[in-house]
C-alpha cells in the first residue's frame, strides 16, 4: 500500500514537470535507460500488494498449484476467493456434472476460466451451452495462462471463477 501511495503522490510533480518542460521542436531527447524504466515499474507495481483474503496463484507444477503460499495437489475449482478440490483428472472428465456448482453459486461469476492442462483444447458444444446457461462466459486456455488470467481478473475485483487441471495434464 505504501508503494501505491508513493506513486500517487509522485504523479502531480511529474505532470507539473512535463507541463513546464518547454523544448524546441526537433530537439530529441535520449530515451530513459531500462534500469530507470524498471525501477519506475517496481515503484507502481500493485499486483504484489494483494489483500490477505484474496486468492493468488503463485506457481503451477505438473501435478498441482501453489496458492497464497500453500501447495495443492490435483485439480482445483476457484470461485471468487474460495478454493476447493475438483474431481476431474483429465480434460475428457470435465462435464456439466463436474461444473454443476455453478447452477447454485451466487453471485454468478462473469467468466469461467477453464485451465485445460498443458495445451488448450476445444470445449464440446454441450459443455459450452451448459456454461452459457449459467450466465457465465467461457475462456478455455492452457493452465499456465489460466492461472495468470485468474490472478489479473481477481485483482481487478471482478467476480471470476476458474476450473483448473494441473499443467502436466496433456490428454
Amino acid at each position: 500500500m505504501a508503494a501505491r501511495m508513493k506513486a500517487v503522490a509522485t504523479l502531480p510533480n511529474l505532470i507539473r514537470t512535463l507541463k513546464n518542460d518547454r523544448r524546441k521542436p526537433g530537439f530529441s531527447q535520449p530515451l530513459p535507460s531500462l534500469r530507470r524504466a524498471f525501477s519506475l515499474y517496481d515503484q507502481i507495481n500493485l499486483i504484489d500488494n494483494v489483500p490477505e483474503d484474496q486468492l493468488r496463484f503463485q506457481r503451477y507444477t505438473e501435478t498441482g498449484f501453489t496458492v497464497n503460499g500453500v501447495d495443492y495437489e490435483g485439480s482445483l475449482l476457484c470461485v471468487g476467493n474460495l478454493l476447493m478440490s475438483w474431481t476431474p483428472k483429465k480434460f475428457s472428465e470435465i462435464t456439466s456434472d463436474s461444473l454443476s456448482i455453478f447452477q447454485i453459486v451466487r453471485p454468478i461469476p462473469e467468466i469461467l476460466i477453464l485451465g485445460c492442462g498443458r495445451y488448450t483444447k476445444p470445449v464440446n458444444p454441450e459443455l459450452r451451452q451448459f456454461i452459457r446457461s449459467t450466465g457465465m462466459k467461457l475462456e478455455a486456455v492452457d493452465t499456465r495462462n489460466a492461472t495468470s488470467t485468474y490472478n489479473i481478473l481477481n485483482e481487478e475485483g471482478r467476480i471470476v471463477a476458474a476450473a483448473l487441471l494441473p499443467y502436466g495434464v496433456s490428454s
